[in-house]
């Protein structure tokens, strides 16, 4: 009977000692933080944007290249989304220094509140416990004209334009990700899907 009776202490201490170790794991998880970042590699239809503030800043001859690609209908943006992932759990505070490996990041993309491509990462990621900064470079490409035509010409290019951040009117980028992160416990995805803007941190 006293055997019996220490079994089932035993038992009840490691299903409690594992019960802490997954509320630990899922409240390190949840503590990760994401925030856009900014854009670079901009390129319109093969034009290079860098450097570029305005329609008037674009050659002679890229001119033509654009208005080309614009009239066969097509007018690919390609560039590279840099998102900050931020782990606090540094060791402070309570709690335990924890890295964070992100397996999975699928995400959808808006561009003025218009949902357009969605995509997720090539490989994994580590975000260190030490509470800096991690930049997870997200590659994109939209043709424009699928999802904004109804702008027009001057309307594309100023759109692609305030994308760079030098822009007269900056576009607004929101991403939607819901990521797997690998922890002791195996793969944990979050339960839903995280808003990130550049504004401020998700929570």
């Amino acid at each position: 009977m006293k055997k019996l009776n220490l079994s089932i202490l035993l038992l009840v201490l490691a299903l409690t000692a594992l019960n802490c170790s997954v509320l630990n794991t899922f409240t390190n998880i949840s503590r990760l933080k994401f925030k856009l970042g900014n854009t670079t590699n901009l390129q319109l239809a093969g034009v290079s944007l860098d450097g570029k503030r305005n329609i008037n800043d674009f050659s002679s001859l890229e001119a033509l290249k654009l208005s080309a690609a614009f009239i066969r209908g097509s007018l690919p943006l390609t560039f590279t989304l840099f998102v900050n992932a931020e782990n606090p759990n540094d060791g402070t505070g309570g709690y335990v220094r924890t890295n964070a490996t992100i397996n999975s990041f699928p995400w959808r993309l808006f561009i003025d509140d218009k949902e357009t491509i969605a995509g997720n990462i090539g490989a994994p990621v580590t975000v260190p416990g030490t509470g800096e900064t991690t930049v997870i470079p997200l590659n994109a490409s939209v043709d424009l004209i699928k999802f904004f035509k109804d702008k027009g010409y001057e309307g594309l290019l100023n759109l692609a334009l305030n994308l760079t951040g030098r822009g007269t009117q900056p576009s607004r980028l929101t991403l939607f990700a819901q990521p797997t992160v690998h922890t002791g416990l195996g793969n944990i995805k979050y339960p839903e899907e995280l808003k990130i803007v550049s504004i401020e941190y998700s929570k």
